[in-house]
């Protein structure tokens, strides 16, 4: 029963989003009374919506599962590559935090191979209400309050020194998928000592860069309140 279910799922594709029962008997060889109680099962677990016209098509439980896999597998192979390409290019450590209540943690990491570094761990949860580079960004963009509201605006970064921890100092930036979904902050970090203001707005531009390589944009939707496009607009 479950194999008949899946060839009744893989038969709906780009070009064949609709499906009538005749098409789906066509495509997987079932009869349609064992068609129509294979699709009863799946429009009840949403699998498969049912439109008034008896025409089918997949259903959000789909849409669900698929956002699962993509968050799960899909970013940490596609966010990686943009980690170490930025480590490598500043000589820093960079992270991914995204944020979880009241706390901001560390989802993906690239340790810098400079002896003298801040050492990052996945999983590592800090509070928000610490400060620091990559907090300012998750509360900007998830309706927190940040001083750095009016800078992340205009210049799509958030950029600290000895804020939470001394002697070091952080850039971070936002993280939106194509479709303008917003994943988290990636921070570029180390000694405030090598890592002056020169170096974190140049830190800002790789990561930017690199976002983009792999199909990340560092700027929010036009429409979003925090959009320099949407604050000019506002204003006219």
């Amino acid at each position: 029963m479950l194999e008949r279910g899946i060839s009744i799922l893989e038969s709906f594709s780009d070009d064949a989003l609709r499906l009538s029962l005749a098409d789906l008997a066509e495509r997987t060889g079932l009869d349609k009374a064992t068609l129509l109680r294979l699709l009863g099962v799946l429009v009840r677990a949403r699998l498969v919506h049912r439109f008034d016209n008896g025409n089918y098509a997949m259903g959000p439980a789909t849409l669900h599962m698929g956002m699962l896999y993509r968050q799960t597998f899909d970013l940490g192979a596609r966010i990686q590559p943009v980690l170490q390409n930025v480590m490598q290019q500043t000589g820093e450590t960079v992270a991914l935090y995204v944020r979880s209540g009241d706390e901001r943690i560390c989802l993906y990491r690239e340790n810098t191979l400079q002896e003298v570094r801040h050492h990052v761990e996945v999983g590592t949860r800090l509070p928000l209400s610490a400060g620091g580079s990559s907090a300012h960004i998750l509360l900007a963009y998830t309706g927190g309050t940040t001083p750095h509201a009016k800078t992340i605006r205009e210049k799509g970064y958030a950029m600290t020194r000895a804020e939470r921890v001394a002697e070091m100092a952080s850039v971070a930036l936002p993280v939106f998928e194509a479709d303008g979904t917003f994943i988290g902050a990636m921070v570029v970090l180390g000694l405030a000592s090598r890592h002056n203001q020169q170096a974190q707005l140049k830190a800002a531009d790789i990561v930017r860069r690199e976002l983009a390589a792999q199909g990340f944009s560092a700027s929010p939707p036009a429409d979003s309140p925090l959009s320099a496009d949407a604050a000019k607009g506002a204003r006219r």
